[in-house]
């Protein structure tokens, strides 16, 4: 199925600078971390999504551009590969390749890999997917990606190339269909469940997964939570970046929110992962699009790639 699909600017038109957004985050408690810009890119660069390698290079989706960009972390940064089209997810596959969702020419849902050497193609072409988002692994070579406009979660074999709906469910679905807000959007698997977002609802879901690899029923875990995508550390605390509210959150097991950075660096922050070289496994990597859905007063900012040192206080 063939879509037009909107620019960075027009996929988050239903609010702009005017906009009063529900202070949701108006009582949740502070501990703000240090935050260091490494990486800068022009005014109206969407930084959409980030995948780190075991070396702790980090690779980063710029959403209208179809450029992925390799930095490495003291900021130095490239261009590892190009898409024609426009991309957002980005997951490693086991052999070390890059798996990313998008659009190919910018009009048809597909998933594509790009190879060590930073040489793409196009894996399929979903028909039936109308934006694909958020990506993750699930087993061997099995990755969830998730529709945000179709309500509903993918299972795609990067090896057969086959696609099935693994899960739709009404709480996967925006609220309304004509708010160009996302509705599930990011995904992460931690202790056999599935975390996910939907940004347009506002809602942080729990889906159990079985021995087969099945979802179960989705259930809300939390709500008044603008998540974009996330990052999931091995005790379970999820670091979330909630876009057009410019701050970082994290979440504990037991549901406690904290705010670890808000405004300045992290103006328009889409996405995050954890830093995998000998010295930044504390840290966690935020990419931004410099307020781009929302613009700050003063207007849009340097899209930027910003660490956070986690127990770092500012």
């Amino acid at each position: 199925m063939k879509i037009l699909v909107l620019s960075a600017i027009a996929m988050f038109s239903a609010l702009n600078a005017a906009a009063q957004l529900p202070p949701i985050f108006a009582e949740t408690p502070k501990q703000i971390l240090e935050t260091q810009a490494i990486a800068e890119f022009p005014v109206n660069t969407f930084l959409e999504n980030i995948a780190v390698d075991q070396k702790g290079n980090l690779f980063v989706t710029s959403y209208e551009e179809g450029k992925i960009y390799r930095v490495v972390p003291d900021g130095a940064k490239s261009e590892f590969a190009k898409i024609t089209g426009k991309i957002a997810g980005i997951a490693f596959d086991q052999k070390g390749n890059l798996i990313v969702t998008g659009w190919a020419d910018g009009k048809t849902p597909s998933v594509f890999r790009v190879a060590k050497n930073g040489q793409p193609e196009t894996l399929a072409a979903i028909d039936g997917a109308m934006f694909l988002n958020g990506i993750t692994l699930l087993s061997n070579n099995k990755f969830l990606i998730a529709d945000s406009y179709k309500g509903a979660i993918w299972e795609f074999d990067a090896t057969t190339k086959k696609y099935s709906i693994w899960l739709a469910d009404e709480k996967l679905a925006r609220s309304n269909p004509q708010n160009s807000f996302p509705g599930v959007n990011g995904l992460k698997i931690y202790n056999g469940t599935l975390y996910a977002t939907n940004t347009e609802r506002q809602i942080l879901l729990k889906v159990p997964i079985d021995a087969n690899g099945q979802p179960g029923k989705p259930v809300v875990w939390l709500e008044k939570i603008n998540g974009d995508d996330f990052a999931v550390d091995a005790q379970g605390n999820l670091y979330l970046t909630t876009h057009v509210y410019n701050n970082v959150v994290r979440i504990t097991p037991d549901g406690k929110t904290t705010i670890i950075a808000e405004n300045g660096n992290v103006v328009g922050d889409t996405s995050l992962a954890f830093g995998r070289g000998k010295k930044d496994k504390n840290a966690i990597y935020v990419v931004t699009n410099g307020g781009m859905s929302l613009p700050p007063a003063g207007g849009v900012q340097t899209a930027k790639i910003v660490r956070i040192r986690l127990g770092a206080k500012q």
